[in-house]
């Protein structure tokens, strides 16, 4: 063998090189190969062959004393996997590479030295021949090496990189899945450092990992090196991209979450083992972004040509250059879980009653699990963990998967969603609840407790073992109904689970939920903080609006996410939002709301609705909710988001809001912008005609017309007997706006709470023609069986009539 065979450099190998290079070195050598032209770095070096790796294990007789450690191997034996992994691994360390090898390793080096300067700095990685593929996630089975400089040092890592081959986490793997450990080669990569260390690195998803939805970019980042964040060593920001409209040049950031961050790995002036440190981060950094908007949207627009170019979803590594601002891609390889998951069987698992709160944090996935908790702080202690308890500790790694595996459900104080305890939990099926902060410390060892990431996404941890269910759907032969069916959403969180239920658009968002988990305070209040009179309140409005400009700017990007996240996730269907409807007395229950609201005897039909928007004591507040708007139209593209008008009077009245929308350029039929009225009050009934003239559709209010057409207060004890939206009053006026709105060539649904209550009240909305029916998600499945049942009934009438 020539010293030739031993180094390959990434820019001359490819995806045809799997088995020389390994997984990981294969797909640096194709990116450099193909998709540099279009906008792809990647650090260049070189790779030491799988084709060494065996000629070392040959020549220095070590294939034959690891293969006689791992014959008393019992993989299912904590004690057992750590004891024979000490022992291959050291006698891997002991040994010198043979001089044929080195020499080569010693030149390749030298040849980087040339090109980026003495000493110059490496990332040392394992690139194992079975990792990376799309059926297997080998990644981080094995070690990786920052900041390695001279070749006494890059020596070292090699053969430290050869050992973490037989990390106990790696064996284990290797046990479980069918993998011969010495048919599995391991190929080292020898790649120049990108300096993130000064700047900022993460990881990033072409799908969704929670729910698979494919049609977002799934970025983490923190301060420092990228490591912290594959570990899950930190709470990172997260950011959604929404790929369809940034790819036809729009900017659809669709969600941005600040993460904690509190630590950073960075370079330390020492070589070898020591040559990376742990620091704190300042203050000020973690409560700013790692990425601003446009880096963003760079490293989206660099996944999605990794994505086009493999043609299947990606998990990539990326980093940020601190020295030149530059963005590089060190790592791609197929996503393994959420990709493979096929079939047409909805799965939805629903917690039948809820307890107290013990912690709450990031859910990954969408079950619940439950069991005693075993917390776990430390790794040396993983043998006394018992199959089926709830693991909770501190964050996971590698070495924890063969207890892991165990678990009923797992807890973490740390990590984001790509960290190592959320990856391997999905590909386990397993519960899990990441970045709490205080997991170990609130959760009691030994106590029963439920883990539930049902609830969108966040996870929560429930005291004692609650009882759920699961509930599964075969949609393989779902028909569509003619009727559209649409569902009620106000919370974005819920919406990628959701999108899976076969449904026809959101046909009422609701902006509440939005104001009031996500913003929190009032509109004006933050428009106007001086105003606000509680000091307490005022430092909670100062302590929102960190890393903000302005409290408005605040409100605007808060709210504009929680609707292109509705948007994006149902897109291209209609989104109908209908702008805020809170009452004054909700309102003023806002973070400095009570400056800004009048106290009113009855404030379900005092300043609400419409009647605010034009008004002097909210249209500022109004604004910023049009700004919002604007913004997930034009700037992110999402034009299926259609608006609805709540508790609109009359008609002129819906004219002024109407001129107050198109002052802040959301003018009625530009770019395609429908305007919905609510049809929730009798005069919208009787005026209909007149109604449509000023508006592109309705949406039935059931609740609301109910309410008013029978004169009762709805939140009454005394009269709830008489709220029935079967009454025969209201149903006949139902079926009379239905007829005229549709005489008028409008469009007409509903999104009150009947049909999703009654079924016999959505089968008469049908028979009167009603265009589509919104209702609660966890009626829909149930709803759409029915009507489809109901249309062929009708047609068949028909037929025979006809």
């Amino acid at each position: 063998m020539t010293e030739l065979t031993h180094i390959m450099w990434l820019k001359d190998i490819g995806l045809n090189d799997l088995q020389l290079v390994g997984g990981k070195n294969a797909s640096l050598g194709e990116m450099i190969g193909h998709l540099t032209d279009l906008g792809i770095k990647v650090p260049g070096g070189f790779a030491v062959t799988s084709e060494a790796y065996r000629y070392f294990l040959r020549e220095t007789g070590l294939d034959k004393e690891i293969t006689e450690l791992l014959a008393d191997l019992d993989a299912n034996d904590i004690d057992s996997l750590t004891s024979i992994g000490h022992q291959v691994r050291r006698a891997i360390r002991r040994t010198e590479l043979p001089n044929g090898l080195e020499q080569a390793i010693r030149d390749a080096y030298a040849q980087m030295e040339q090109q980026y300067g003495t000493d110059c700095d490496v990332a040392v990685r394992s690139s194992a021949t079975a990792e990376d593929l799309p059926d297997a996630s080998f990644a981080g089975q094995q070690e990786t090496y920052l900041n390695i400089r001279g070749a006494e040092d890059l020596l070292g890592a090699c053969r430290n990189c050869i050992a973490s081959l037989f990390t106990n986490r790696a064996i284990s793997y290797r046990e479980h899945h069918g993998f011969d450990h010495l048919s599995v080669a391991l190929s080292v990569g020898v790649q120049k450092m990108v300096r993130s260390d000064l700047a900022s690195a993460g990881v990033m998803f072409t799908i969704s990992t929670e729910t698979g939805f494919r049609d977002v970019v799934l970025i983490n980042g923190a301060w420092g090196l990228g490591e912290n964040v594959v570990r899950g060593a930190v709470n990172p920001d997260e950011f959604f991209v929404f790929k369809p409209t940034l790819k036809e040049g729009y900017r659809p950031i669709i969600s941005k979450h600040l993460g904690s961050k509190e630590k950073k790995i960075i370079y330390s002036l020492n070589n070898g083992p020591q040559a990376t440190r742990e620091v704190a981060v300042a203050q000020e950094d973690r409560q700013r972004l790692c990425l601003e908007d446009d880096e963003v949207l760079a490293l989206a627009r660099m996944a999605c040509v990794i994505e086009d170019h493999y043609k299947r979803p990606m998990d990539i590594e990326w980093a940020k250059d601190g020295e030149t601002g530059e963005l590089f891609i060190v790592q791609a390889r197929p996503e393994t879980v959420q990709s493979a998951l096929q079939g047409n069987v909805l799965e939805e698992y629903h917690l039948q009653e809820r307890g107290e709160i013990i912690s709450r944090g990031r859910a990954v996935g969408s079950k619940i699990g439950s069991g005693n908790a075993m917390v776990i702080k430390d790794a040396s202690e993983i043998s006394r963990f018992a199959a089926g308890a709830v693991l909770v500790t501190d964050m996971t790694d590698p070495d924890w998967e063969p207890v892991m595996k165990k678990a009923a459900a797992i807890v973490t104080n740390r990590g984001g969603r790509t960290c190592h305890a959320a990856i391997v939990s999905r590909e386990l099926g397993i519960p899990c609840v990441i970045g709490t902060g205080d997991g170990t410390t609130a959760v009691v060892d030994g106590d029963a407790v439920t883990v539930s990431c049902a609830e969108g996404e966040t996870g929560f941890v429930y005291r004692g073992e609650l009882p759920f269910k699961i509930e599964k759907t075969d949609l393989a032969d779902l028909r569509r109904p003619r009727t559209k069916i649409m569902m009620n959403i106000g919370n974005p969180a819920q919406a990628y689970g959701l999108r899976r239920i076969p449904n026809d658009g959101i046909g009422l968002a609701r902006l509440e939920f939005i104001i009031n988990t996500a913003i929190q305070a009032h509109p004006i209040a933050l428009l106007h903080p001086d105003r606000v009179t509680e000091p307490e309140e005022r430092e909670k409005i100062d302590q929102l609006i960190v890393g903000y400009p302005d409290g408005g700017e605040f409100f605007v990007d808060q709210l504009a996410q929680g609707v292109a996240t509705l948007a994006a996730t149902f897109y291209p269907n209609d989104v109908i939002v209908r702008m805020s409807d809170f009452k004054s007395n909700e309102y003023a229950n806002l973070l400095g709301g009570r400056a800004f609201e009048p106290e009113e005897s009855n404030p379900m039909i005092g300043f609400r609705g419409a009647s605010r928007y034009y008004d002097d004591r909210y249209r500022e507040g109004f604004l910023l909710e049009c700004r919002a708007m604007k913004r997930v139209r034009e700037e992110m593209g999402l034009k299926n988001v259609k608006l609805m008008i709540p508790f609109c009077r009359t008609v002129e009245e819906g004219r002024r809001v109407i001129e107050v929308m198109a002052e802040a350029g959301l003018e009625r039929g530009k770019d395609g912008l429908e305007l919905y009225v609510m049809c929730e009050i009798p005069s919208n009934v009787v005026l209909a005609e007149e109604f449509a003239e000023i508006f592109d559709g309705f949406s039935i209010g059931s609740n609301d017309l109910t309410q008013l057409l029978l004169g009762l207060d709805r939140d009454s004890e005394i009269v709830a007997h008489l709220y029935d939206e079967r009454n025969r009053a209201v149903m006949r006026m139902i079926a009379d706006v239905i007829r005229r709105v549709k005489a008028t060539g409008r469009k007409i649904g509903i999104c009150g709470q009947a049909p999703s209550d009654y079924p016999e009240f959505a089968e008469f909305l049908v028979e009167c023609g009603i265009d589509s029916i919104s209702l609660n998600p966890d009626t829909v499945l149930a709803t759409t069986l029915n009507i489809l049942e109901l249309e062929d009934k009708l047609e068949k009438r028909s037929e025979a009539e006809g």
